[in-house]
């Protein structure tokens, strides 16, 4: 439902298209998706539409149906109608027209753009002397805590998406990540928090400058009040007048929980969370206690600094949270020439997405920009003091894949690869790539699959599939968006195997082998 965020970063730098312009960058994505997103929308339409008009005559709430689909949302490329925007119809017997659009989010940037289309186009049937348009924003849906929760957390029940930023290896640009992708998706219109896990040295205070540096406490219902600058809520422990703390690893697990869980967040669409470097006690309790959503992992070019960063997105592997975008830092540095340099080498980001089986569209490479470090230590934000700047457009289509990829883990299909027990193959479905076409469908060996995994094509990694039988099973098969799978299997492995990957491999046919098992 958040999808239509995906795109705004993009619509900040450009006017409104021409409807043919919006249809075919709407095309470039997965036809799968766009199937997939267009007729649950349109159920969704039909009843809304049913539920709605019922104040409304029949023939006149049709008119005006019909007359608003020529209102389209520039990032679905479909009308408001068929995005299940439009409630609370009502048609007066004086002509008197009014309507509810329930948008994404409250800060919708082509809101104007939506009223003054929709009053045109609905002014203009014959019957109609007025029209009224309000707006409405979807409300949040409550996270599921994990299945290894043991600690309650009601302070994140109106939390909507958690985001861990990570790189298991400091000075590579981490909290700087975290709080400019923060402020890049509150300038997008969503509700954000910034969580700073890293209690041994906190940066946050540092990074933003909130009016009031010291969070407060309720004495009767011990919960913490965050403390907020610039419209985002910012919870640290540098923010608690304590300095870094000096602390064991178990009492620094309870105090992450006890900070993240009372803490009044209230209704938001993105927690980010800062974490700190390495796969220690505090990384396993986020995971294991916080409902996260997705991961980032922020790296930087070298192979030094990509040694570290593997193991961190083995670990969310290992936990089953997906990373959905790969930021390189430091990638480059632009002469006055023009010309571009990379003095930390090449291909450390490359690895990542490779590892984690995500596009090449997920890699965001940040230069090295002295504005960039300046804007942090000076408490305000990169994207905050300087929002059109290039740089800022990075952290934009950074936030637009967030996003984009966010919305894409619930509206995947969860048949798109199956272990079947008695043909003894991984069973794919590949996602239709255009209208009408049946979905392709075929048998993998599971160990080929396993043998296929990034790590094992990589100089100096251990072959992930060494003493593994040729008949192994995989334990679980979990959909990563629309273009990978993750797959635990019994020794151990966590792999997350992209779908181009997986379609390449040798092939058995399901229907042969299923006739010559019905026939013996």
């Amino acid at each position: 439902e958040l999808f239509r965020l995906a795109m705004v970063a993009e619509m900040m730098a450009r006017t409104w298209q021409p409807r043919a312009a919006r249809t075919e960058a709407r095309r470039q994505l997965p036809y799968a998706l766009r199937r997939s997103t267009t007729r649950a929308l349109r159920r969704k339409t039909k009843l809304s539409a049913q539920d709605g008009a019922t104040a409304a005559p029949a023939s006149k709430s049709s008119d005006v149906l019909r007359a608003l689909d020529a209102v389209i949302d520039p990032d679905f490329g479909l009308s408001v109608v068929e995005c299940g925007f439009v409630k609370d119809l009502v048609c007066g017997d004086d002509g008197n027209v009014s309507f509810t659009l329930e948008l994404t989010t409250p800060a919708c940037p082509v809101k104007a753009e939506f009223e003054r289309q929709s009053k045109q186009v609905v002014s203009a049937l014959p019957w109609v002397t007025s029209v009224d348009v309000t707006f409405t924003a979807s409300p949040a849906a409550a996270l599921d805590a994990p299945p290894t929760a043991t600690v309650a957390l009601p302070g994140l029940k109106g939390v909507r998406h958690v985001i861990a930023v990570s790189s298991c290896k400091g000075g590579v640009g981490k909290s700087t990540t975290s709080v400019n992708l923060a402020y890049t998706l509150a300038m997008m219109g969503a509700r954000v928090g910034i969580f700073d896990a890293d209690v041994y040295g906190p940066s946050l205070p540092m990074m933003v400058s909130p009016d009031e540096a010291v969070m407060g406490m309720d004495p009767e219902t011990r919960e913490i009040e965050p403390c907020e600058y610039e419209g985002v809520k910012l919870v640290s422990f540098g923010f608690a007048g304590q300095g870094a703390a000096i602390m064991r690893g178990a009492m620094v697990s309870g105090l992450i929980e006890q900070m993240i869980g009372t803490a009044r967040w209230g209704e938001l669409d993105y927690l980010i969370l800062d974490f700190p470097p390495g796969t220690g006690d505090i990384q396993l309790t986020l995971c294991q206690s916080v409902p996260i959503t997705a991961a980032v992992v922020v790296t930087t070019p070298q192979a030094l600094a990509y040694a570290d960063v593997s193991k961190g997105i083995r670990m969310f592997a290992r936990l089953s949270v997906p990373v959905v975008s790969v930021v390189e830092n430091m990638s480059y540095f632009e002469a006055p020439d023009g010309q571009r340099y990379t003095p930390f080498g090449e291909g450390s980001g490359k690895r990542a997405i490779s590892e984690c089986g995500l596009p090449d569209s997920s890699l965001v490479q940040l230069p090295i920009a002295e504005n960039l470090s300046a804007a942090g230590d000076g408490g305000v934000p990169h994207v905050v003091s300087d929002p059109t700047s290039a740089l800022a457009s990075d952290f934009s289509r950074l936030g637009a894949t967030v996003v984009r990829e966010v919305a894409k883990l619930s509206r995947t299909a969860r048949d798109i690869v199956r272990y079947d027990d008695e043909l003894k193959l991984c069973v794919v479905r590949m996602p239709a790539s255009s209208p009408g076409e049946q979905r392709e469908q075929f048998g993998v060996r599971a160990i080929d699959v396993l043998r296929s995994d990034a790590r094992a094509l990589m100089p100096g990694e251990p072959h992930v599939s060494a003493g593994v039988p040729d008949d192994i099973a995989p334990e679980s098969i979990t959909p990563v968006g629309n273009y990978a799978v993750q797959i635990s299997w019994p020794n151990g492995i966590n792999q997350v195997a992209p779908l181009d990957v997986i379609a390449g491999l040798e092939r058995v046919a399901i229907d042969e082998l299923a006739s010559s098992a019905a026939a013996a």
